[in-house]
């Protein structure tokens, strides 16, 4: 595969440049590497878990967020 240069990529639309984004995401995901987490992403997910288990209920399902999206 040939390299790209960035100012190259730089010169791509914002909407081409963020599939170039999602592109390079995707292949990160699907490559299997577990990404560490940081202290701080770390507490926050902490944090929203025990938010979650004090409060199940509190959240909404995805049809109702797919719902108030589609108004």
């Amino acid at each position: 595969m040939a390299a790209v240069p960035i100012a190259d990529l730089l010169k791509l639309d914002v909407t081409e440049r963020l599939r170039v984004i999602e592109v390079l995401w995707n292949s990160i995901i699907d490559s299997g590497v577990e990404l560490p987490l940081g202290d701080e992403e770390r507490a926050e997910l902490d944090r929203r878990l025990a938010a979650h288990a004090a409060n199940p209920d509190a959240g909404s399902t995805w049809e109702e967020v797919k719902a108030r999206l589609g108004r």
